[in-house]
């Protein structure tokens, strides 16, 4: 009796020891928080803008250039259409990869973007690890990741804790947001 004791003791300590804690956070919540996540928004705002103006110019310059060969066409000599011709081609095709360059994957924008995003993530990181530690987390997820989260437990919610880490504290707006991730009947 006493050995099967000892034995259902250390088979409850085993599965103890495997018990694996988690929990989830909320990264868009806590960004929507943070001041210098709403600056690095603005300046890619900005660096948006300028860059689109630009490209706006200068499909601006390409339809010009078109305007004044279409005026000019019955004037030019078979040679001299096919260079303007050549142009404009050659125009458009430069207007169309910077276009690429800037906003195509993995162009201008996301780069900067990855850059001024960089410090905040690296926050937030930290702090996520931070949390864990403190808690004895085995898996922390992003409940605003690619990954699907059907139903969350408020009371596997840790995004306080980050916001803590971080010194951001907002309570009562918290629960709010909360209130919309309980399951529906």
């Amino acid at each position: 009796m006493k050995k099967t004791i000892i034995l259902l003791f250390l088979a409850l300590i085993s599965l103890h020891s495997f018990a694996q804690k988690f929990g989830y956070i909320d990264s868009e919540f806590i960004t929507s928080k943070m001041p210098e996540y709403k600056k690095a928004q603005e300046d890619m705002e900005k660096y948006s803008e300028k860059w689109v103006q630009d490209i706006q110019n200068r499909y601006a310059e390409l339809e010009k250039m078109r305007q004044q060969y279409q005026q000019e066409e019955i004037l030019l000599t078979a040679d001299m259409k096919r260079e303007r011709l050549k142009a404009l081609d050659d125009k458009e095709k430069e207007v169309k990869e910077l276009n690429n360059k800037v906003f195509g994957m993995n162009g201008l924008l996301f780069a900067k973007k990855k850059e001024l995003m960089r410090p905040i993530m690296d926050d937030i990181n930290r702090a996520c690890e931070k949390v864990a530690r403190q808690k004895q987390l085995m898996f922390l997820f992003d409940k605003a990741s690619d990954m699907s989260m059907i139903y969350t437990d408020p009371r596997h919610d840790y995004t306080d804790y980050v916001m803590e880490a971080l010194g951001i504290s907002l309570k009562e707006e918290k629960t709010q947001n909360n209130q919309v991730t309980k399951p529906k009947n």
